[in-house]
């Protein structure tokens, strides 16, 4: 399964699901990394081989736009139904192996 870095915004019910699901997630709280700038949260991230998870879509897509080194970026937008997100986030992760992707992960209507 994928090994995830969490952004200090991203949802921990969220992240408790995708552990079930079987996704190794570190968040950036656990790593001792709160308000560290988005720059460096996906150059930690990238150092460790994690895709970084997000809601901040326009920060993290302009990086990868940017040709920032990483091992993956999935932006989604909050859903109060975290077992929802969690699924739709494992989802699109199945299979998946740690690159220079960004994918947007959105709320189904």
């Amino acid at each position: 399964m994928g090994l995830l870095y969490a952004d200090e915004n991203f949802d921990l019910p969220v992240v408790v699901i995708l552990r079930q699901l079987g996704h190794d997630v570190l968040t950036v709280q656990t790593d001792g990394r709160r308000s560290a700038p988005d720059h460096d949260i996906l150059v930690r991230a990238h150092a460790l081989g994690r895709a970084v998870l997000t809601f901040n879509r326009r920060h993290f897509e302009r990086l990868h736009r940017l040709g920032a080194d990483h091992s993956g970026i999935v932006t989604a937008k909050r859903d109060a139904d975290s077992l929802a997100l969690a699924a739709r986030i494992h989802a699109v992760l199945a299979g998946r192996t740690p690159g220079r992707w960004c994918i947007r992960v959105n709320r189904t209507a």
